[in-house]
């Protein structure tokens, strides 16, 4: 296999209601199989994921969580109204997000949009990503995969990477197991996470600033499968052993 990867050009700013479907055909040439990452931001723009944050009216449990970490009681609030689930309140809000995601205050972001606004992620991304990527079909009649990333941190390790938060035609993981190495040893721990890898790929081309390339199209990798939703890629919760330590130490603080 041969990758090659390049930003879409001329993305303009994003507002809501804009197709980015026909954006991204319009500005470049598709081919069958290609994948096409685009970052969240723009596809919560384009439904109108934009909150005001003066319309927020935080409640005492957001309160209290702001004073504890320093934040803005309405964006704390933005936060709970976004998750399913709280798994660590200070130094940081981490949770789960509707969608399945863990990650830092649900993703919401506060950069590439007016001050005093955030933008949320995408209501259902998977969904997004299916929508987008079905238009394109009917645009061009090309069968793509469509890769909606964000930047999450990492247990463990400093700096943020790409990943994957919705996916349309593309399988999330490359199963490995039962297959064998150059040793003729049996792979029994080998599930690689294509559609991260092929996000943080994205996101070297996107930039984190100013840059204005939120559309990335990845070419010679077929990975290309009449499948959606990157539901399968989250542990279970039975088998999250990280997950379930942090609940763990969570409740026992609680009770002391």
């Amino acid at each position: 296999m041969n990758l090659s990867a390049y930003t879409v050009p001329d993305i303009p700013l994003i507002q809501k209601g804009d197709d980015l479907a026909e954006i991204i055909c319009e500005r470049t040439v598709l081919h069958d199989h290609d994948i096409i990452a685009i970052a969240s931001t723009i596809v919560a723009k384009a439904e109108g994921r934009i909150i005001e944050l003066q319309d927020i009216s935080p409640s005492e449990h957001a309160i209290s969580i702001a004073e504890c970490n320093c934040s803005d009681p309405r964006f704390v609030q933005m936060v709970l109204d976004e998750s399913e689930e709280i798994l660590l309140e200070s130094p940081f809000l981490l949770v789960k997000t509707r969608n399945g995601n863990i990650c830092v205050n649900a993703g919401i972001d506060g950069s590439n949009i007016d001050r005093g606004h955030v933008v949320l992620l995408p209501e259902n991304s998977d969904q997004s990503a299916k929508n987008i990527r079905d238009e394109i079909f009917s645009i061009t009649d090309k069968k793509v995969s469509v890769i909606v990333t964000d930047t999450n941190g990492r247990a463990f390790r400093d700096g943020q990477t790409g990943v994957a938060i919705g996916i349309s035609g593309i399988r999330p993981t490359r199963d490995w197991r039962g297959s064998c190495d150059l040793f003729g040893n049996v792979l029994e721990v080998a599930n690689e996470a294509i559609v991260d890898e092929l996000a943080g790929a994205a996101n070297l081309l996107f930039g984190e600033a100013c840059d204005g390339t939120p559309v990335v199209i990845i070419s010679g990798l077929d990975f290309y499968a009449e499948e959606d939703g990157i539901g399968r890629m989250y542990f279970p919760e039975s088998e999250d052993v990280i997950r379930s330590a942090l609940m763990q130490t969570r409740h026992g603080d609680a009770a002391i």
